[in-house]
Order: C-alpha cells, then structure tokens, then sequence
C-alpha cells in the first residue's frame, strides 16, 4: 500500500514529540533526581561510613574523572552509534552502578561506583542533546533543548526535596533509595531501546552513516570556537557542581533544620525550572547566545558570592538568584556548541563530548577543593566558586560566535 509522503511527514513530526518527552523524562527521573538526592543525604551517608568534609567533596565530585575520558571518547563513539543505542546503555550503566551505591560499606566502595557511574553521568547528556538536534533542527533546537533542561531541572529539584526527608524515611534508609533509583533507571533502558532511531522527513541534518572516530574528534578539536566556549563554561558549571554540592552541609553547619536545608537547595532548582524556558525562547528571539551566556555567568557569580556574606533568610534570594539561569544556561550552551560553524547535528555528539571532557576538569576538583577551604571558614567555599564563575564570564568575552 503507498503511504504519501506528507504521512509519512506527519507521523514523524508526532513521533519527535514522543521523543522529547521520553528525553525529558530520562533528564527528570535517570539523571535529575538521583543526581541531586545525594547532596542532601550525605549526612546520613557520612555518619554511616565515617566521612569527612573532604571525602565527601570527592564523592561528589569523583565521577566527572571518567566523564573526562567519555567526553572525549564517549562523544565520537554516539556520532557513530547513534543516540539511541547510546541511551539505552547508559541508563543500563545508571541503573546497574547507581543502585550498586547501595552496598557501599566505606569511602573507597562509595568512590569506585560513583567513578564507574560518572560514564552514564557524561553519557545521557550529550546525547539527550544530539537527539533534540536530530529531531527539532534549526530555530526550533534551543526551545527543545530548553525543555528537556526543565525535566533535569524538575529532577535537580525533587531529588533535593525528597530524598532525605520522604524517600529515605519510608524506603528505611538511603541504601534502598538507591536501589529504587536503579530500577527506574533500567526501565528507561528498555524505553530507549525500543525508540526510533531517527526522524524520516527531510529537515534533518543527522545521517546514519559511520564516521571514523579519529576523523570525528580531529574535525572538531580542530575548531577554536569549541576551545573558547568550553573553557568559558568550566568555570561557571565548576562554581554550581561546588555550590550544589556544598550548600545543604553548610547550612545544616549553620543551624539551619534539616527540612529547611534541602528547601534551600530544591528552591534554586526550582527557580532553574520556571528560568529555563523564558531564557531559550529569548536567546532564540535575539538571534546570538554569547550575551545571554554572559549575563547568566554575572548571575552566578553574584548569586554564590552573596551566599558567602549574607546571612539567615537573606540566603534565599541569592540561592534563587543563582539558580533561576542554571538550566538555561546549560541549555543554551550545548544550543551554541552545536551551532559552532563546522559541527551542526552530524558531529554534535563529539563536540558537546570536548566540552563536557572539560567541564569534567572543574567538576572534579572544584568541591573537594573548596570544600577544603571551610577549615578557614564555613562561608570560604563560596568565594572561592564565584571567583571560578567570574573567570567564566571574562572568557566569554573572547567566544565567537
């Protein structure tokens, strides 16, 4: 039977909204709240295993040393594999090494699942992101990659205020969250698996052709612009891994309830959520991204800066002033990696791979390093994180778009 080609059209222009939404929902439920539950139970996490303040910052900070490797390596290999097949083993890996975190017995068992599980962390992204390219291409791209930011930023936001003071109690301890977060993560396996692998009308760039991983990596390394935003962006991402990281620890330090805490930290992502959408829609109205990027940079470094001088409930407006342009940035900054002149949706996987492969620089010596500084003072950390984002909002200068 001949099916037209305007059917064939429409059915694929509905099947890429099912595939924005199972994106989204595996930023919400794979990476989002498993991610951001761990900050706020790394008390009870501590107590049980003997961690310090230090030990707990490389926990934290420990999986972006295998992300370094997969950026570089993971990226290229999804350009050849296509994001389907990459997804579907990554949430396998989340689900297999994410619920293993529940056998840990002391630092060094915690820290070898959090090193193995930094593979899917670098993995999902990328690739989240190569699939918006694929099925939303052109002006539509950062509005898509601004959506599937929200459900990360909605994960980011019912992790932190649900882990410790719901999952926890009524699972019977934080073992058994991982556990359940595992599971979820291999459901969302057998969904990628059995998703299409590409959209069939032709206003797409992507093709399924191999490309030959050495070439791949050559073509984009070779773009300076690439160089340029990736740097810019280690500074600020390595500020917010530091800050999220860090936050509800000092506040507890502080006094504050514990409920109160994990409030805090689920406000700023809260504040990431209802940014995110405005701050795509609007970069994609004015045409470039650099000023947006940098403004948002300013934001950051403001917002964790303050939180280091003010105190009591003038916390919560310079946490949410931090954390309303978080998920926006993000997005719009793998929005621009890809609009780099010479990568487009065919190399997305391999440049969105360097820039992550440096953004694992800072991921994974920022905490351990500015949580060393509270010896000096609990609010020390803090500065330290907005003097990184600052030197992100002076690199921006330099990016050409």
């Amino acid at each position: 039977m001949h099916v037209s080609s305007t059917a064939v059209t429409e059915q694929a222009a509905g099947y890429r909204w099912y595939m924005l939404t199972l994106a989204t929902l595996t930023f919400t439920f794979v990476m989002g709240i498993p991610t951001m539950s761990l900050p706020v139970l790394f008390e009870e996490i501590a107590q049980e295993l003997g961690l310090t303040l230090v030990q707990v910052g490389w926990i934290w900070g420990i999986g972006a040393v295998l992300g370094i490797v997969v950026g570089l390596i993971g990226g290229p290999i999804s350009d050849r594999l296509g994001p389907r097949r990459a997804l579907t083993g990554a949430c396998l890996l989340m689900g297999l090494m994410g619920a293993a975190r529940g056998l840990a017995w002391d630092f060094t068992s915690l820290a070898a699942t959090m090193f193995l599980l930094g593979f899917a962390q670098s993995t999902i992204p990328l690739n989240i992101h190569k699939t918006c390219g694929i099925w939303f291409p052109g002006p539509r791209l950062g509005t898509a990659n601004g959506v599937v930011s929200v459900g990360i930023a909605l994960g980011f936001m019912l992790g932190s205020l649900l882990a410790a003071t719901l999952f926890s109690p009524w699972l019977g301890g934080w073992r058994n969250v991982f556990f359940l977060y595992g599971g979820v993560a291999l459901l969302f396996s057998l969904l990628w698996w059995f998703s299409q692998e590409k959209v069939t009308d032709a206003d797409t760039t992507y093709s399924n052709q191999p490309l030959a991983l050495q070439s791949t990596l050559r073509q984009v390394v070779s773009l300076p612009a690439v160089w340029q935003l990736s740097l810019a962006t280690l500074g600020v991402t390595a500020c917010i891994g530091g800050f999220l990281g860090y936050l509800p620890l000092y506040l507890r330090d502080l006094g504050w309830p514990e409920a109160t805490a994990d409030s805090t930290l689920a406000s700023f992502h809260a504040a990431s959520m209802i940014g995110t959408i405005p701050l795509a829609l609007f970069s994609d109205r004015l045409g470039t991204r650099k000023p947006v990027l940098m403004v948002a940079a300013l934001l950051v470094t403001v917002g964790v800066g303050l939180v280091a001088v003010v105190q009591g409930a003038l916390i919560w407006p310079a946490v949410l002033l931090a954390g309303v342009v978080r998920d926006g940035y993000m997005a719009i900054t793998m929005t621009t990696m890809m609009e780099v002149k010479g990568v487009g949706t065919r190399y997305a996987g391999t440049a969105t791979g360097v820039l992550m492969a440096v953004m694992g620089v800072g991921a994974v010596l920022a905490p351990p390093v500015g949580n060393s500084l509270a010896t000096i003072s609990l609010s020390a950390p803090f500065v330290f994180w907005a003097g990184l984002a600052l030197l992100g909002f002076v690199g921006y200068w330099f990016v050409r778009e």
